[in-house]
């Protein structure tokens, strides 16, 4: 039975209804500019590459062949655009900016990152983060799949900063821990940054751009390594963001010569429970305390692994 409702409906009008006022989408030019929304979005389309072929064009818009054609010849007239045969097929068309358009693309850009940025400068980061977070929640299921790309780098300047902010602000959210528990991070990171140990590593995962995650491999002794600060945001979850940290922290201790892994964690993390039981890990302990601003039951996992050769 659909559960589609008219109220729901009523709300995604609703929220068209906001959106588009709200962005300046219903004004005769998007932007200040003289172009409508569809002129400008072509616009902006062709300002991605050199040269787009007018089927790939097609297709990235998901337009009508002949209304396509329309926005093109009135660019076309206007000297923004210029059709051509594409070099690689003769039989297709394709289309590229001349000067005057790659300086209406730059113009459009230019305001549309400078009122995007002034919308977000109004918001708090965590309001930031919840916005964002509700926008990929309808691309991933309207599109049908996830599009945003996932990369694990080293930290930059600025990235352990960051890492002890997310941790503290997110325990406390999700599992009310106190100040206490982002002074424990705050000295992990510190003791990580002044060690330069060949055989510790720390990664950020970015995930279409934005930091979305971390986890650090350290030294618990000559045979042992230990995973700690796993994270991933919220809206990152569900990506194979931990997993991924996870696995690259487990194959870098491989081949640091490590024997084993261990990591400590608290019952009430059961997501992360679930990433650690994928990835190989065992409970090997458990013990009530107090800690954090309240009763927590600390948990011991770890696993056996087989050391490479170092290079």
């Amino acid at each position: 039975m659909s559960t589609t409702t008219p109220s729901r409906i009523a709300a995604v009008r609703a929220f068209n209804r906001f959106y588009t006022r709200r962005l300046g989408m219903l004004g005769t030019g998007l932007l200040g500019t003289d172009h409508p929304l569809p002129q400008a979005r072509v616009l902006y389309e062709l300002g991605q590459r050199p040269v787009t072929a007018v089927a790939d064009l097609r297709a990235a818009l998901d337009l009508d062949a002949g209304y396509l054609s329309r926005l093109l010849t009135s660019l076309e007239t206007a000297g923004l655009v210029r059709r051509e045969r594409d070099e690689s097929d003769g039989r297709r068309q394709a289309v590229r900016l001349t000067a005057a358009g790659a300086e209406e693309f730059r113009q459009l850009d230019e305001r549309s990152r400078a009122e995007v940025g002034e919308l977000l400068e109004r918001l708090t980061d965590g309001e930031q983060r919840r916005v964002l977070g509700a926008m990929h929640v309808l691309e991933d299921a309207w599109d049908g799949r996830p599009r945003r790309e996932v990369a694990l780098r080293d930290p930059r300047p600025g990235d352990l900063g960051w890492v002890i902010q997310r941790h503290g602000a997110l325990y406390h959210a999700e599992y009310g821990f106190d100040a206490q528990f982002e002074a424990l991070v705050g000295r992990i990171v510190a003791d990580f940054a002044e060690r330069e140990d060949a055989r510790e590593r720390a990664w950020i995962a970015d995930v279409a751009g934005e930091s979305a995650g971390c986890v650090f491999c350290t030294r618990k002794d000559d045979s042992t390594a230990q995973l700690r600060l796993l994270l991933v945001e919220p809206d990152a979850r569900g990506m194979g963001v931990g997993a991924r940290l996870v696995e690259q922290c487990v194959r870098f201790a491989e081949q640091a010569g490590y024997t084993s892994m261990t990591l400590w964690t608290q019952s009430v993390l059961e997501e992360a429970h679930r990433l650690y039981e994928r990835a190989g890990f065992q409970l090997t302990g458990q013990e009530p305390h107090r800690s954090f601003g309240r009763d927590l039951v600390a948990q011991t996992w770890t696993r056996a692994l087989s050391p490479r050769s170092r290079t």
